[in-house]
């Protein structure tokens, strides 16, 4: 990992930079790709204050902490740091291997009744699963009218119920939602 660090009211180190060169080193073994490490140490009165600019590829983190030490400060820092690299390699993994059911179709072939495979008709439905969110009726009003489509379909925040919004052909918009 490439790194620099820069001292701000503070004598240059070389055991405190050996120290942060030491503790980045083991962040080499977690990341994908090669770093580059901006590390700035500095003194205002009795607060000594470690910041970090790391970036990696697509990862870009900015960590500061301060403490009565400039090595607890540091140690804090690093602990930071680590626990953002896992975040974002946890968030990663979980888009990477997440449930992809609207590109996919998982749930197999629909169950249609008895004899309506054999209806010319059939043929002509097409299958489209969507993905829906919870959100209030004027954020689906926003959405419909920035989409194409002539309805949207979303989760009422407020009744946890499913329910259609579609334009009408004299432009108004129209509601449909279950009973009860």
């Amino acid at each position: 990992m490439q790194t620099i660090v820069t001292f701000k009211k503070i004598d240059p180190s070389s055991a405190l930079k050996s120290y942060v060169q030491k503790k980045l080193d083991k962040f080499d073994k977690i990341l994908d790709s090669p770093a580059e490490a901006y590390v700035v140490l500095s003194v205002e009165k009795i607060r000594h204050i470690a910041e970090i600019t790391l970036t990696c590829d697509k990862l870009k983190i900015h960590a500061k902490e301060n403490s009565e030490s400039m090595y607890s400060s540091i140690d804090a820092l690093m602990d930071k740091v680590k626990s953002q690299i896992k975040k974002n390699k946890e968030k990663i993994k979980r888009h990477m291997s997440g449930n992809k059911q609207s590109i996919k179709n998982e749930s197999g072939p629909l169950d249609f009744p008895e004899g309506f495979s054999d209806n010319p008709a059939a043929d002509q439905i097409i299958i489209e699963t969507i993905d829906y969110k919870p959100m209030d009726i004027e954020d689906a009003v926003i959405e419909l009218n920035s989409g194409k489509q002539s309805f949207f379909v979303f989760n009422n925040a407020r009744t946890q119920q499913l329910n259609v919004l579609y334009k009408h052909n004299n432009g108004k918009l129209g509601l449909i939602q279950p009973r009860g």
